[in-house]
C-alpha cells in the first residue's frame, strides 16, 4: 500500500512523507495526516520478541517507507542516551501498569520522538534535495523544548529556536533549556502562556512574506512540536510495545482489550494511542486526563470545544494548555476525512474561540473518556501511590492515575489498564516532595537530591548536576515580538 500525506484542511495532498516531515505544517495551516493508517500484519507473539528498536522500525517504516536509512536513524536515536535497556519500562503497581516513558536524556516522554526527529528530518531534507538550513521552531510548555534542543543541538544544517512561557515552567525545566550551549540553539522566554507561544509559532509559519525572506537568506522553517507528523508517528511505537509486552508477561490474552490513560494537553500523546488502535492494538477506552485546564474534558463530554476561559497555572504545567493542536487530526479522522468541516471548526476556533461538532462525531467520541483533577487531588494521589504502592510519580502521572481511579469508580470497568507515565518525578521536585511530606523549602535543585535520598530513587543522569551549568540563553520577549527575535537570531533583516 502506497502512503501519502495531506492537510487536515484540504489545501495540500499527495505529499511524500519526506515533504511532510520537512514542512512540519501545511501551507493552509492544517496538519499532515496519512492517506491511510497502515495495519499491523504480524502476529503479536512475534512482535513481543522484538527489541524496542526492531519494533520501532517495523511500525515507523509503514508510515515512512521512503526513508532509506530508517534502521540506522532508529539505532542512532535510541542508543545509550537512554538509561533503560528497553528504552521504556512497564512497571506494575497499584493494580495497573505504568508505562514509564521518561528514561531518555531529558527525563520526559518527549525524548521518545524527539531523539529520532532530527535524523528523520535531515534524511528527509536530503531525499527532497533541500539545500537550505532548516530552522526548527518549537513552542513548549516545559518538556518539548529541552527534548528538541537535545535532539537538534549541533546537528549540521539545522538551527533550533524554542519559545517557552517565562513563568509557566518548573525551575528545572527552565534550567534544562537555558543551559543548552550549542551555537545552533536559541531559547526565548516569552511574557505569556504556552498558548501564546504556540499561536506565535503558528503565525510565523503562516507569514509568507517572512518565509520568502528566510528563503532568500538560505533558511526554511520546520517544526519540532507534535504538529509535525515526524514527531507523532514514533510515539505510536510505545503503545504497541506496551501491549505486546503485557501479552508476553501473561497480563492479557492475545486480542484482549486494554485501557490506556494519558495525561495530555496538546492531544498528541493520546492521538498516538488512537493510531495504534487503528493499526490493530485492541483498545477498550482511551482515557484523556486533564488538570484544571479541562478544555478536553469538556469537549469529550459535550462535543463543544471552548477555549474562552482563563488559563490556570497548575502543578502539572506541561498540561497548562487551552488550544490542543492535535485534536485537529482526530477531528479529521472522526469526520471521515472531511477537510472542509475541519477547516470550519478551526476557523471558528480562531475567530470566535469555540466550535461545536455534530452528532456523528460526538457518537464516535465515545471511544474516549475525559476526566480532570485539581492540584490538591494531584498531590494526594502522589502521596497515596508512594505510601501504598511504593511508587514515586510526577504530577502529570498523578493526574492520569487519579482520573483512572475516578473512571473505574464511576463505570466499574475492570479492563487491564496502562497509564502513560510522562515525566520523571525529579522534574517537579517541589510538588512531589510536598506531596510525600518532605520539607520543600529548599530550592528545586537541592530538593532533587533530598528526594532521591528519601525515596531511594536515583536522580536521572540528565538532571544530575544541572544546577551547576552555565546559563547561556537570557533573552525574553513579548508575545508580539517572537518574529523579530527569530529574525535577529538568524541575522535576517
Amino acid at each position: 500500500m502506497s502512503i501519502y500525506y495531506k492537510s487536515t484542511r484540504g489545501g495540500q495532498s499527495d505529499m511524500s512523507c519526506s515533504q511532510a516531515i520537512v514542512k512540519g505544517l501545511a501551507d493552509d495551516g492544517g496538519l499532515f495526516v496519512p492517506s491511510d493508517i497502515p495495519k499491523i500484519d504480524l502476529p503479536f507473539e512475534k512482535l513481543a520478541k522484538m527489541k524496542y528498536t526492531e519494533l520501532a522500525f517495523y511500525i515507523i517504516q509503514k508510515f515512512f517507507p521512503e526513508i532509506d536509512n530508517l534502521k540506522e536513524c532508529i539505532e542512532s536515536a535510541y542508543d545509550e542516551k537512554f538509561d533503560s535497556k528497553d528504552k521504556v519500562e512497564l512497571v506494575e503497581r497499584c493494580g495497573v501498569s505504568f508505562l514509564e516513558l521518561y528514561h531518555g536524556p531529558t527525563a520526559a516522554f518527549k525524548d521518545m520522538a524527539l531523539s529520532l526527529l532530527p535524523y528523520l528530518l535531515t534524511s528527509s531534507a536530503k531525499k527532497s534535495s533541500i539545500d537550505k538550513d532548516i530552522v526548527i521552531l518549537a513552542a513548549t510548555s516545559g518538556d518539548t523544548g529541552k527534548a528538541a534542543l537535545a535532539g537538534f543541538a549541533g546537528v549540521e544544517g539545522t538551527k533550533i529556536v524554542v519559545f517557552f512561557p517565562n513563568d509557566g515552567v518548573s525551575a528545572i525545566q527552565k534550567m534544562q533549556m537555558v543551559t543548552q550551549s550549542e551555537s545552533n540553539t536559541c531559547v526565548i522566554g516569552i511574557d505569556g502562556n504556552f498558548d501564546d507561544a504556540q499561536t506565535g509559532v503558528k503565525n510565523i509559519f503562516a507569514d509568507n512574506e517572512l518565509k520568502e525572506k528566510l528563503s532568500e537568506n538560505g533558511f526554511m522553517l520546520s517544526s519540532a512540536n507534535s504538529i509535525n507528523i515526524g514527531r507523532l508517528v514514533p510515539q505510536i511505537v510505545y503503545y504497541v510495545y506496551s501491549y505486546v509486552k503485557l501479552l508476553s508477561q501473561g497480563k492479557v490474552k492475545d486480542g484482549e482489550k486494554v485501557n490506556f490513560v494519558v495525561p495530555t494537553g496538546n492531544f498528541g500523546n493520546i492521538l498516538a494511542g488512537y493510531y495504534a488502535m487503528n493499526m490493530g492494538i485492541p483498545v477498550n477506552k482511551l482515557i484523556c486526563a486533564s488538570n484544571e485546564n479541562n478544555v478536553l474534558f469538556d469537549f469529550i463530554s459535550t462535543g463543544v470545544y471552548d477555549r474562552k476561559r482563563e488559563l490556570v497555572k497548575t502543578n502539572s504545567p506541561s498540561m497548562d494548555i487551552l488550544v490542543s493542536s492535535n485534536l485537529e487530526r482526530l477531528l479529521y479522522h472522526l469526520s471521515g476525512g472531511n477537510s472542509g468541516e475541519v477547516k470550519k471548526f478551526m476557523d471558528k476556533l480562531s475567530s470566535e474561540g469555540s466550535y461545536s461538532v455534530g452528532q456523528d462525531i460526538k457518537n464516535k467520541l465515545s471511544l474516549f473518556y475525559g476526566g480532570f483533577t485539581s492540584e490538591d487531588q494531584t498531590l494526594e494521589t502522589i502521596k497515596y501511590a508512594y505510601e501504598n504502592c511504593s511508587y514515586l510519580m510526577d504530577t502529570h502521572t498523578a493526574v492520569a492515575y487519579k482520573v483512572y481511579e475516578d473512571y473505574k469508580k464511576s463505570t466499574g470497568d475492570d479492563t487491564y489498564t496502562v497509564i502513560a507515565s510522562t515525566a520523571s518525578p525529579f522534574k517537579f521536585t517541589k510538588s512531589v516532595s510536598t506531596a510525600i511530606g518532605m520539607d520543600a523549602d529548599e530550592d528545586e535543585f537541592q530538593l532533587m537530591y533530598e528526594l532521591s535520598k528519601e525515596s531511594s530513587v536515583k536522580v536521572p543522569y540528565g538532571l544530575d548536576g544541572i544546577e551547576k551549568k552555565e546559563i547561556v540563553h537570557k533573552t525574553t520577549c513579548g508575545k508580539q515580538s517572537m518574529e523579530n527575535v527569530l529574525s535577529d537570531f538568524l541575522g535576517v533583516k
